[in-house]
């Protein structure tokens, strides 16, 4: 697999686990993660992707991470979605990650308990209990699920408010997460869950699923080419906007 000369970003930012696919909403997606290997957290990210066809760029597409700070040595999950016909004449993609650095979060949000199950609408749906571990109340609380295939790979992602949004100090609160892509669902055999809210982020040992998938595949790191089964490339590059 052939190096790419990429900027300086090489050990401090990656993507792991990305793939694509096309969801029940005839949109194509591209999933992954985002490592932060920076001693220091990262937010304002997004991603944006350049999608060719048979070696031409035809379009360019932005998304941000679904969290809004990664701390360092986590990861944040992505799902860039891109619409209409010409999706099915990608064939290849790059990815460019912009970013800031960010002053530290108190990690004080911790999810005690998840469950893993399908619905009476054969929706796959994950339950459970978050907690506010911090002295002062969180506001916009939110719990994001990283779902992957027997490979490692994500294959799908999905984001949820707790109701009501926002936990005092020491509280708990229920969360339901729902991924109603039926034909992902069926790939899912393990996930992840992080929570956050404006104050505080996820404590560093968020729980994995029941299934306890060993997640060790790294599907593309930065400056790394990797082509797919539906040889889609994946350059990546990060830019640092301080």
């Amino acid at each position: 697999m052939p190096l790419i000369g990429l900027p300086c970003a090489w050990g401090e930012l990656s993507i792991h686990n990305d793939q694509q696919y096309f969801g029940d909403d005839g949109a194509l997606h591209i999933v992954g993660e985002i490592q932060n290997n920076f001693n220091v957290p990262l937010n304002q990210i997004e991603i944006e992707a350049k999608l060719f066809s048979n070696g031409f760029l035809v379009d360019t597409v932005k998304t941000s991470s679904m969290l809004n700070t990664i701390m360092p040595k986590m990861k944040g999950p992505f799902d860039i979605i891109i619409l209409g016909d010409d999706a099915k004449a990608i064939d290849e993609y790059s990815l460019e990650i912009n970013y800031k650095l960010s002053e530290p979060k108190n990690q004080v949000i911790d999810i005690i308990k998840s469950d893993f199950s399908i619905d009476n609408s054969n929706n796959l749906v994950i339950t459970g209990t978050v907690v506010n571990r911090g002295d002062i109340t969180a506001n916009t609380v939110v719990v994001v699920a990283t779902l992957y295939d027997r490979n490692g790979n994500v294959a799908a992602v999905s984001k949820t408010h707790v109701e009501p949004d926002y936990l005092r100090a020491y509280d708990e609160a229920f969360f339901f997460v729902s991924v109603p892509d039926k034909i992902q669902s069926n790939l899912v055999v393990d996930y992840s869950l992080v929570a956050e809210s404006e104050e505080y982020t996820a404590v560093p040992e968020f729980p994995f699923g029941s299934m306890m998938l060993l997640i060790s595949s790294v599907s593309a790191y930065v400056g790394l080419t990797r082509y797919s089964s539906r040889v889609i490339a994946n350059l990546v590059s990060a830019t640092s906007s301080k």
